[in-house]
């Protein structure tokens, strides 16, 4: 592999490092993309099976950050963008082994039609009076805590166990009781410190609001679009990044034996390899990259014929809390949340396995990951019907953690490598986990490379 100065090399093909590829291409900024993986995307898949979309990792971006639509219009995308349809956008939670209802007008945990928690079940009404309660709370600053302290706080104990719990999980595979709350929670702690109580909050931006658009977004034919157009923009090394050396005012990067040389270097892999690239560079740095912990995942999918599915159907999917939890984390209904991606003769279920300290059912052989969700599923919904179509898909180590003090130690993961002229870093580790967030990311560093 020769050796080219005035290059860029990015480590990592994920929506991050291609994000920054695409951009530097773009500009005229050569550059080399190293990924170890036969395939690019990272935790981004979409594979197809008889006219059904699989998502094999994410299926949707959020709408309300834009970067990814800014992306995808430049792309030439949009014609391919669909939502979801929130007005049949449907949760249940389970509690006491059945699926209930969540209310409607529940943004996150926060309670903001307080008719519909009245009548809910999900908690009881020791819960509902402190709902109230929080109401008459004043602004209030506290230094970084648990979601688990936050969530208790403002509403109780209940409503973290079946509210808070489960709908994070779903989102960061996490532990509440270690996630920071200003980290995961920005936004109402943010709340919390000017209004004081989020209910009240929460109320009076809906008042003054319209939804125009959808909750999420994605693409008809599935994210593996996205990644494939990027991709093509890309200048593509497969291979793994062994070491990286400081060499003058630029680095040098052993890839599968060879040294590459650059003056800028995108890392873009997950925060625990960072950390193992950079111990070279600054020891401070490498540390603090491997103290940002990371959960894994797996996703059991499965297809059903429409005409025999004898299970309930429940919305565009239940989640299970902690509390009650077995293996099960949470299930979504395809076809429901984005019709385009089922025919409607099929069914098709997104079943979710592992987060925090549950990393041990990906060794579950495929048919066994099946088994189990097909024993939950009966129980839960009292599905009995054979699936036509199975696969599962795992992603370990994929999901970074916001622990309570990320805050703190992202402002020191800032300044060390701030101090090492040509480095940049981005990737689901620092300021956001979202696809949105990854493309920022990757798109920052980019522009910082070509306006120098």
């Amino acid at each position: 592999m020769p050796a080219v100065r005035g290059q860029v090399v990015i480590i990592g093909g994920g929506i991050s490092g291609l994000s920054a590829a695409y951009d530097l291409a773009n500009a005229g900024v050569p550059h080399t993309l190293i990924e170890k993986q036969p395939r690019l995307g990272g935790v981004i898949e979409t594979r197809q099976w008889d006219d059904c979309v699989m998502e094999c990792g994410p299926d949707s971006f959020i709408s309300a950050k834009p970067e990814a639509m800014t992306l995808i219009r430049e792309l030439g995308l949009a014609g391919e963008v669909i939502g979801s349809k929130d007005e049949e956008r449907v949760t249940y939670i389970q509690r006491h082994g059945k699926l209930v209802r969540l209310p409607e007008g529940t943004t996150m945990f926060v309670p903001t039609r307080p008719s519909s928690m009245l009548a809910s079940p999900l908690v009881g009404w020791g819960t509902k009076v402190r709902m109230g309660l929080e109401l008459l709370r004043g602004p209030k600053t506290y230094p970084d805590r648990s979601v688990s302290e936050f969530v208790t706080d403002h509403f109780g104990r209940e409503t973290l166990d079946y509210l808070a719990e489960p709908l994070l999980s779903g989102v960061y595979g996490g532990d509440p009781d270690q996630l920071s709350a200003a980290s995961v929670l920005p936004r109402f702690v943010e709340m919390e410190r000017t209004k004081g109580s989020l209910a009240r909050a929460l109320m009076a931006a809906r008042r003054g609001a319209t939804r125009s658009e959808p909750l999420f977004r994605t693409l008809k034919g599935g994210l593996g679009c996205l990644v494939e157009r990027l991709a093509a923009k890309a200048n593509v090394t497969h291979g793994a990044a062994e070491a990286i050396e400081r060499q003058g005012e630029g680095f040098r990067v052993r890839v599968n034996g060879d040294w590459m040389d650059t003056d800028h270097l995108v890392v873009a892999c997950p925060a625990w390899a960072a950390g193992e690239l950079l111990c070279d560079i600054d020891g401070r740095l490498a540390s603090l990259l491997r103290m940002i912990p990371y959960t894994s995942s797996a996703i059991a999918q499965m297809v059903f014929r429409a005409s025999e599915f004898d299970g309930q159907r429940a919305g565009t999917g239940f989640l299970v809390p902690r509390a009650e939890r077995k293996r099960l984390m949470a299930c979504t209904f395809v076809g429901t949340k984005f019709p385009h991606r089922v025919p409607s003769d099929k069914i098709t279920l997104r079943c979710f396995f592992g987060g925090a300290g549950n990393d041990a059912v990906l060794g579950e052989p495929d048919d066994a990951l099946i088994a189990i969700a097909r024993e939950e599923l009966a129980a839960i919904l009292g599905l009995t019907a054979a699936p036509i179509f199975t696969g599962v898909y795992r992603w370990p180590r994929s999901m970074a953690q916001y622990i309570v003090g990320h805050g703190a130690r992202l402002k020191e993961i800032e300044t060390h490598a701030s101090a090492v002229p040509g480095l940049h870093l981005a990737g689901n580790a620092y300021t956001g986990i979202g696809i949105p967030d990854c493309i920022r990311m990757g798109r920052q560093a980019a522009a910082k490379i070509i306006t120098s």
